[in-house]
């Protein structure tokens, strides 16, 4: 993920001046040229030059429901008009065309080579059938691909975090060190891009009826710089040309438009903005998923997106969220400090919406929370902003949104009212309840479960939290690409979770957890949220109503004075007219007279 990694130091250290550490990645990593098969890793550096430099590898992603899929790809600029065209079907040799959408790529992010990025959506996908698919590169289909989808009613997915493909820069590799330079020499990326093929391969082998992926984000590294490089190793893995990734912003993903060129999100909102996009929301079997960029710290804009996705699919069975930074985990680089940065906010907003599971990333390490819900207290509400030049974002310090406060996360010794600063902030992140279950398997529960991945890649690791939160269930460390199955229908939620060995074993690393929920249950899910969204449609017809009234009330009183002043002038004129006839007669007589 973050921090401050100075040369190739990857041991916790001790920074000066502070009286706490600071911890950046470990010793630990997938070292592709122990852990892969000797052929296939030889193979793969062979090719590592041809492969760095081709930006134009194809992502798939879920579309709006089930029945759609995303493409996306980048082609080369030529004179001639770009060809967003996805040829899709059932019969190899008559496919159907879906056109779509293009435009340019920044220069600056592909070495000043021009681009353009296609777009397209294609529909009236069904379960259970094999299809073919090309896509066109300036009006040249490529080869067809064979992709054949799973059933729509009992749904499978494979849940990862943090690829970060070029993460592992600085580790030793031989006699060498990885680097993270630019194109071929980005040397990291060629060791992660062969771990997270690996990982999907074995995920891929022991459940081949998957209908897609969701990553928890940082799909890359190279947070805020060009990294073409390490997107084609990550979108190049074999697994991703058959299924489709729902992926997730994370921080070394949010600082380019990279990241929006490369993924097709369905349903994307204005809300919960940065470089690289924001919200978005899909459908699929009885789940409704949402996936949120936390690295956009305004929650009041998150909360409007999951509306936006509950009040699209309010009957969905599942609601589940997916963000990248765990305001719930128990990894020690983060989850005491800006992996609870939203902890506060976030909680009684997933709370209120009734969600069911939300799956994170960002620490590197594997954890499953307890049952939570929201204490019913008033917080505080935290942030973080970006550094001085505006090239990351400044992980040392959380600010209060509200009061502005600057709070040291790493306060230096001496320093009493920046620790004083952070101990409040530690205890206002207490703003959680643990919910009373037995076992593993829960019907109906009040409570959310939190879940973290560890690193998919194998490409950086950290450590556990030296004590485990008292919010946490289950966790571990074990140095090993992890990734875990959901298996999801109308009735039940399990997730199990998986290592893979260095010598491509795959073994189980917590016990199977599995919500269940009653139609009963469901119903009531699905009643609150239309009581709420009634509540606010009579309220908004109650003061409309006051509103007219008010305004008729104000009327009649206007037209009541207006009568009355008018009345009063034709009075005060009739009067005027007689004083002025009795003074004519006066006159008149007094002339008789003389």
């Amino acid at each position: 993920m973050k921090r401050k990694i100075i040369a190739s130091v990857l041991t916790f250290m001790m920074v000066a001046g502070t009286c706490t550490t600071a911890f950046a990645a470990t010793e630990h990593y997938n070292d592709s040229s122990v852990t892969g098969e000797a052929e296939a890793w030889q193979a793969y550096q062979d090719n590592w030059e041809t492969l760095s430099s081709d930006f134009t590898q194809v992502s798939i992603t879920p579309g709006k429901d089930e029945t759609e899929l995303n493409f996306a790809w980048y082609s080369e600029k030529t004179d001639s008009e770009a060809t967003p065209i996805v040829h899709f079907g059932t019969d190899e040799a008559a496919l159907e065309t879906f056109e779509g959408t293009t435009g340019d790529v920044d220069p600056s992010l592909t070495g000043d080579k021009e681009y353009v990025y296609n777009h397209v959506t294609v529909t009236g996908v069904e379960p259970s059938t094999t299809y073919y698919y090309t896509v066109e590169k300036n009006g040249e289909q490529t080869e067809a691909v064979e992709y054949t989808t799973q059933d729509f009613d009992s749904v499978k997915i494979l849940y990862v975090g943090d690829p970060q493909i070029g993460a592992s820069t600085g580790q030793p590799q031989g006699d060498a060190e990885l680097t993270n330079e630019s194109g071929a020499a980005n040397t990291a990326a060629q060791n992660d891009g062969f771990g997270w093929d690996r990982t999907l391969d074995a995920a891929l082998s022991e459940n081949s009826d998957l209908n897609f992926v969701i990553s928890a984000g940082d799909q890359v590294n190279k947070t805020g710089q060009p990294k073409e490089e390490e997107y084609a190793a990550y979108l190049s893995a074999d697994a991703l040309k058959t299924l489709p990734v729902a992926t997730t912003i994370g921080n070394h993903d949010s600082l380019n438009p990279d990241y929006m060129y490369h993924f097709f999100n369905p349903n994307t909102t204005e809300y919960g903005t940065t470089e690289a996009g924001g919200d978005y929301y899909y459908s699929y079997g009885d789940g409704l998923f949402i996936v949120l960029n936390t690295n956009n710290y305004n929650v009041a804009e998150h909360k409007e997106a999951i509306d936006e996705a509950v009040n699209a699919y309010p009957d969905a069975a599942w609601r589940i969220v997916t963000i990248h930074q765990d305001i719930y985990g128990s990894g020690l680089d983060h989850s005491d400090t800006d992996g609870m940065i939203l902890r506060t906010q976030l909680t009684p907003v997933f709370d209120e919406y009734d969600i069911d599971v939300v799956l994170q990333g960002h620490d590197h390490t594997y954890s499953r929370s307890k049952l939570l819900y929201g204490d019913g207290q008033t917080h505080g509400s935290y942030e973080f902003r970006l550094n001085e030049d505006g090239s990351d974002y400044d992980w040392d310090n959380a600010y209060n949104v509200d009061t502005d406060e600057q709070i040291p996360l790493y306060p230096e010794d001496g320093d009493e009212e920046g620790q004083a600063a952070k101990d409040a902030f530690t205890e206002d992140n207490q703003c959680y309840t643990i919910e009373d279950v037995e076992g593993n398997t829960v019907t109906d529960p009040q409570g959310i479960l939190y879940m973290t991945a560890n690193s998919a890649s194998g490409s950086k690791y950290y450590e556990l939290t030296a004590t485990q939160q008292d919010y946490i269930a289950a966790r571990s460390q074990n140095w090993l690409p992890s990734y875990s199955v959901i298996e999801m229908d109308a009735d039940s939620f399990s997730i199990t979770t998986y290592q893979l060995t260095d010598d491509n074993t795959v073994e189980q690393i917590d016990d199977t957890f599995t919500i269940e929920k009653t139609a009963g249950a469901a119903a009531e899910e699905t009643g609150t949220t239309e009581t709420t969204a009634e509540t606010e449609a009579t309220e908004a017809t109650e003061t409309a109503a006051e509103t007219e009234a008010t305004e008729a009330t104000e009327t009649a009183a206007e037209t009541e004075a207006t009568e009355a002043t008018e009345a009063a002038a034709d009075t005060e004129e009739t009067a005027a007219e007689t004083t002025e006839t009795a003074a004519e007669t006066t006159e008149a007589a007094t002339e008789a007279a003389e």
